[in-house]
């Protein structure tokens, strides 16, 4: 479960490429590069905020059966009173941020079943807890300085979306293209590319809009269904024969997964 957890912080490795606001020819006529500060955002414009019909447009493309589906209306529901343009933002972040999450924490689950590392786990040198535990028990047999040390990590990761890298650019509910992580470049030129949690290795920088597009889609579909996996795979352990695909390779589990702290 360690490796889940962990995992959790490289979770936005993976990029969403579609949907990026860009200026108009016109507007660019006479810049030059050194015109255009480094780190200043540019103001949040009705052109860089996605709206509702964006919404129904992706959702046609994800999946045309379902289609556009809000029973709560959270899209029309302005969140902190900010409009519809960063409620929508906050829920696109949010969808593509949790479905990474989920992503990594599915394939974690899956090594953690069958799979201990061979290295010392603790400065004492204490092991791995064995793999005949379940992930979540493997989670409660962690030592607290270790699981004080993974949610510091993902809090800091957290701080720096929230605050757009240091004012780098844009809150994701002012403009900033979803799921589009903050570089560290502010910090230092000289980072390595490998460091930075949004497209280190600039991938979707030499793809068309239309293949962004459709790695978005992809993205987004697998985000869904890695959520509904990684779920299934903690009630079938935490509720016997609640999910009767699962029920013969599930291990049962007491604790209580949602409460990451209440070893017993």
């Amino acid at each position: 479960m360690k490796f889940v957890s962990s995992i959790v912080s490289l979770a936005l490795l993976s990029g969403a490429s579609a949907f990026v606001p860009s200026a108009s020819k016109s507007s660019m006529v006479g810049l030059r590069m050194s015109d255009i500060p480094d780190q200043v955002p540019a103001p949040a414009t009705p052109e860089t905020q996605e709206k509702k019909d964006d919404l129904k447009k992706l959702a046609n493309s994800l999946n045309p059966i379902v289609n556009y589906f809000d029973p709560l209306n959270l899209a029309e529901a302005d969140f902190w009173g900010q409009g519809e343009g960063a409620t929508v933002g906050w829920l696109r972040h949010a969808e593509i941020k949790h479905g990474r999450v989920a992503m990594a924490a599915f394939v974690g689950y899956c090594i953690q079943s069958n799979f201990v590392w061979p290295w010392a786990n603790t400065l004492s040198g204490d092991a791995f807890p064995s793999s005949e535990l379940g992930p979540e028990a493997q989670w409660d047999a962690l030592p607290n300085t270790a699981k004080y040390q993974i949610f510091t990590v993902i809090a800091a990761l957290e701080l720096w979306d929230e605050c757009g890298g240091g004012g780098s650019t844009n809150h994701y509910m002012s403009g900033r293209q979803a799921g589009k992580y903050p570089s560290f470049k502010v910090f230092t030129d000289s980072v390595h590319p490998v460091l930075e949690l949004y497209d280190p290795f600039g991938f979707s920088k030499k793809m068309s809009a239309e293949k962004k597009e459709k790695r978005l889609v992809m993205e987004i579909n697998n985000g869904r269904l890695a959520m509904i996996g990684i779920f299934g795979f903690l009630a079938a352990d935490a509720v016997p024969g609640s999910v009767p695909l699962l029920k013969e390779i599930a291990i049962p589990y007491g604790g209580n997964v949602m409460s990451p702290f209440s070893y017993n």
